[in-house]
């Protein structure tokens, strides 16, 4: 008798791109509501621009690259990436903006290395990264959060601000935007205030700005759910946390006058989301556990420096692509060696 046999694998693990794509996703669901309180429905108008923008895009190239469209488009990865990077913008940033940096994100991040898996840089922080160095000025009118000054837009209003570019008569851009606390920081050091007095202003909360730390409370609960289903690891979120935390630790004990504490860092800025939602990207991060600690560890001393030294506020998306670029270094020290193979 014959048996038919099939190459290997030949066991399928219950994992599939299109689930874990899903989870992140659900995730992200309540920093989406947490940013929609505070922030206005900006975002949520960005989502589906930056949604549309990236689906498109996707469906081209792989019609293009002759791939099957139905099986890639609806895996969720580019929906996620649209995702990502709209919680990176502001949330008034003109419409073509968005567009362009999705269509970024997916024609050139993503697919001009191959497509998904294949891709050395995080797609969603490419586009950002290259949407702030085209646009750094649409891409710093940030809105102050919910009760300071004059910023309850109706929805109707933040789509015709989004699309034509247009506030109300009675409002200007300089009455409904706020630098944000880490910007607050850079600018006020900049100006030789010292920290005390940086932070006397209103737009500092308990421990981060006000707003943004819910958000990152809501951020870090999504980020518990991913740990839970195991969708991601918690090597690269605690390395990365950790370091930050560390650092501002230690340069906050040495000059407590000239650098913000260490929460301010871990939750005013992107650090909880580039934890938890962008560095844990399995195709761009480092694959072993070793590497991965490294990786994130990396991360948080670039974000930390970026902020205290270099020329942004935040920092944590360049930290994320400069590290993307380490990782092929750091797997071939880390990843343990195959059993009967030499170095």
């Amino acid at each position: 008798m014959k048996f038919a046999t099939t190459p290997a694998p030949h066991t399928v693990a219950a994992v599939s791109v299109r689930r874990t794509m899903s989870l992140v996703l659900v995730a992200l669901v309540p920093a989406v509501i947490a940013h929609v309180i505070w922030f206005g429905a900006g975002i949520a108008i960005n989502i589906v621009l930056a949604a549309a923008s990236a689906v498109s895009c996707e469906a081209f190239v792989l019609k293009l690259r002759g791939k099957p469209v139905q099986r890639f488009i609806t895996d969720g990865s580019a929906l996620l990436t649209a995702v990502l990077l709209t919680f990176a913008l502001p949330p008034l940033v003109p419409w073509w903006i968005t567009v362009s940096g999705a269509a970024f994100a997916v024609l050139v991040a993503k697919h001009l290395y191959g497509g998904l898996g294949y891709n050395l840089f995080n797609p969603a922080m490419a586009g950002y990264a290259a949407l702030l160095v085209s646009f750094p000025q649409h891409m710093t009118h940030w809105l102050a959060p919910a009760g300071f000054k004059a910023n309850a837009l109706t929805f109707a209003q933040t789509w015709h601000a989004i699309f034509v570019g247009v506030l109300p008569q009675s409002l200007s851009w300089d009455a409904i935007t706020s630098a944000t606390p880490l910007t607050s920081v850079r600018t006020g050091l900049i100006f030789r205030s010292t920290m005390e007095e940086i932070e006397a202003n209103p737009i500092f909360g308990s421990f981060a700005g006000v707003g943004l730390e819910w958000i990152a409370l809501a951020t870090l609960l999504g980020g518990a759910l991913l740990l839970f289903t195991r969708t991601i690891r918690w090597h690269i979120p605690f390395s990365m946390l950790g370091a930050l935390f560390v650092c501002a630790l230690v340069m906050h004990g040495l000059d407590p006058g000239s650098h913000s504490g260490p929460l301010l860092h871990v939750f005013g800025g992107a650090s909880i989301l580039g934890a938890f939602f962008i560095a844990t990207d399995p195709v761009t991060a480092a694959t072993s556990n070793r590497g991965r600690l490294i990786y994130g560890a990396g991360i948080g001393v670039l974000t930390y420096l970026i902020r205290a030294f270099g020329g942004y506020p935040d920092g944590v998306a360049f930290a994320v692509l400069l590290m993307n670029a380490a990782v092929p270094l750091i797997d071939r020290y880390t990843v343990p060696r195959i059993y009967g193979h030499a170095r």
